[in-house]
């Protein structure tokens, strides 16, 4: 019998599922034989990517879905040991779906009672933590939100640890309550000291990673803001628009900051909204305006400092 030369349409459904991965053993359950695996290979529809683990290529996520690339570092990490594999940190929020993560992450998963802990070609094995919640997703497992916030945030950059926290604030991914139990879980680790400022500085209220980039830049340069979102009134008290960051300035003014990022400010229909946006801001007569984009970041604290100062 010749070996397919197609992938069957049901392992096509699980590859598009598992971000274009499927695991040989899949393949087998599914009714592929090896040699059809490797004739598939053969033939470049699919690509080997770890032991026992390939890419069907027409199923893969573009490189453009920052969100699906993360999703398959995760599924990289499971099928590769297999199904008692729990998703964990980094990957275990970005099948969650919490914003905030930088644009690659490691893939990285834990089995439960794994003593001899040995990556595999570039695929981490963590440790199972004692009293780890974990959670049933749709084909697959993962650790909480609570717990994957405690695992990343020691490890990711100062200004993704709090994108993260803000994010799974703002979606009601962990109450503040679990918020506090994730920082306790994260004691201890290597990298949290520097670190445990994130979790009081974590707010529901920045709307975005950029708003939260920009935020934790002004704190670690000591010009923190004094409000997010701040409403401002017309003369009638009606609030007519928010403002992202806000510093209270002598004499009764706000220096008001707004983030503009491209995938919301950058279509026509936004710029004309960002512009009527602009003039309700300033009509306010209470505010001075700094508009920045996500090429500004670096040199957000330094302006607002100056302007404070003006």
């Amino acid at each position: 019998m010749h070996p397919r030369a197609e992938t069957p349409s049901a392992l096509h459904r699980l590859a598009l599922h598992q971000s274009g991965l499927v695991a040989l053993d899949q393949c087998r359950e599914l009714g592929l034989s090896d040699k059809d695996v490797r004739g598939l290979v053969a033939r470049c529809r699919w690509r080997r990517v770890a032991r026992q683990v390939y890419e069907v290529r027409d199923a893969a996520p573009p490189a453009s879905d920052l969100d699906a690339r993360r999703r398959r570092s995760a599924w990289l990490a499971m099928l590769t040991f297999g199904p008692d594999a729990v998703a964990v940190g980094r990957c275990a929020l970005a099948l969650h779906g919490i914003a905030g993560l930088p644009r690659t992450i490691p893939a990285e998963a834990a089995l439960p009672g794994a003593v001899n802990r040995r990556n595999r070609e570039g695929v981490s094995l963590r440790q199972f933590d004692d009293g780890m919640v974990v959670v049933e997703m749709p084909g697959c497992r993962a650790v909480s939100v609570e717990w994957a916030l405690a695992q990343s945030v020691p490890e990711l950059p100062h200004r993704y640890g709090l994108a993260v926290l803000d994010a799974a604030l703002r979606t009601g991914a962990v109450s503040r309550a679990s918020l506090l139990r994730s920082h306790e879980h994260a004691r201890g680790r290597r990298g949290v000291a520097s670190r445990h400022v994130l979790w009081s500085e974590a707010d529901a209220r920045a709307e975005s990673p950029l708003e939260s980039f920009a935020r934790w830049e002004c704190i670690e340069a000591g010009v923190p803001p004094t409000m997010l979102q701040l409403p401002l009134v017309d003369g009638s008290g009606r609030v007519v628009a928010r403002g992202d960051m806000a510093w209270w300035r002598a004499g009764g003014r706000w220096l008001v900051v707004e983030m503009d990022g491209l995938d919301v400010h950058g279509s026509p229909t936004a710029l004309f909204a960002d512009r009527r946006r602009q003039n309700l801001l300033t009509g306010t007569g209470a505010v001075d305006l700094l508009r920045f984009t996500s090429r500004d970041l670096g040199s957000i604290a330094g302006t607002v400092r100056r302007a404070l100062r003006s």
